[in-house]
């Protein structure tokens, strides 16, 4: 297996650079002249860095592909205040001859003692039809290893291995919380639709390779994945009680809050309502964390605007 010397973000202007990477994009263009130009996407673990092919661009194109690691050679310079790579050379290099956490970003916490602590909170529920079907999720191996590796998003939050654990458990310690505040809120629930709310993502995404969406995925959504998959687990579970199955299945459907933003449904429940609000916190603010963390303008205490909050945000001093 090789090993990885060089990552993105420690490429500085005029750096050589001869190491692989992941194709995150790859796109054809041709000049004013007419001369054909390759333009590569690069991922790493580190950051993602653009790069550019102006000669025998139509040769190399046929060499990979999106989602291909390749090993190149090239010179790192300055365009538009972003480091940019003007590549050399191109040869394609197979995902089993490399550590694929070398190109693709990890959660940074302790995966096995995040899902231990999920372990912890479904050992808590008193109500024993949540507890047997939170058991029949989480002590299936395919499931818990699925869980442990999915990404929580493609492009807004918790963009990375490990992401969808970290965040299902921060919106469960959050949930805990918000129950020891309000006494009235069902807390069995509240845990057990906080650590099921995003089930359905272990099978939204495809992440062996690029973090996408699979076919089920963009055809279904992890919303109604997540509905079909409860109903089975709940079938084979005997005298699950049916108001338990129907608010259960509502929080699921509800989460995302708006039929604007995916839901079937708007909350209709206390703890659908609060699901929906906690689940919405947890995301934005790692949005907005990285996006800080990420702000390349060394110079401002401001980032650059951000689409999707629709305003610049303050990096503090």
């Amino acid at each position: 297996m090789k090993t990885k010397e060089i990552y993105l973000k420690d490429i500085k202007q005029g750096d050589k650079v001869a190491d692989s990477f992941l194709v995150a994009e790859k796109n054809m263009a041709f000049s004013q002249k007419g001369s054909p130009y390759l333009t590569v996407r690069l991922k790493d673990k580190s950051g993602e860095i653009e790069g550019k092919v102006w000669d025998n661009a139509v040769e190399f194109d046929r060499l990979f592909k999106k989602g291909d690691i390749i090993f190149i050679e090239g010179k790192a310079a300055s365009y538009k205040n972003s480091i940019q790579i003007s590549i050399i050379n191109i040869k394609k290099t197979a995902w089993e001859e490399v550590e694929s956490t070398d190109y693709l970003p990890v959660v940074k916490a302790d995966v096995n003692a995040l899902f231990n602590e999920i372990l912890g909170f479904i050992g808590k529920i008193q109500n024993k039809h949540l507890q047997e079907l939170l058991n029949a999720f989480f002590q299936d191996e395919k499931t818990a290893d699925l869980f442990k590796r999915a990404p929580a998003a493609k492009g807004f939050h918790h963009i990375y291995l490990g992401g969808l654990l970290e965040h299902t458990l921060s919106v469960v310690r959050l949930l805990e919380k918000v129950a020891e505040h309000y006494p009235n809120l069902n807390k069995d629930m509240l845990i057990a639709g906080g650590i099921l709310h995003d089930i359905g993502k272990i099978y939204e995404f495809s992440y062996d390779q690029l973090i996408d969406y699979s076919d089920e995925g963009r055809l279904v959504g992890h919303i109604v994945m997540g509905v079909e998959m409860i109903n089975k687990k709940m079938a084979d579970i005997p005298d699950f009680p049916a108001q338990l199955s129907l608010e259960l299945r509502h929080l699921l459907l509800s989460h995302h809050g708006e039929f604007e933003f995916g839901s079937p449904k708007r909350p209709k429940t206390m703890e659908a309502l609060v699901v929906h609000y906690i689940d919405d916190l947890d995301a934005k603010l790692n949005a907005f964390e990285t996006f800080v963390a990420d702000s390349t303008n060394a110079d401002s205490d401001w980032t650059a605007y951000n689409r999707f909050f629709e305003r610049f945000l303050y990096k503090g001093r």
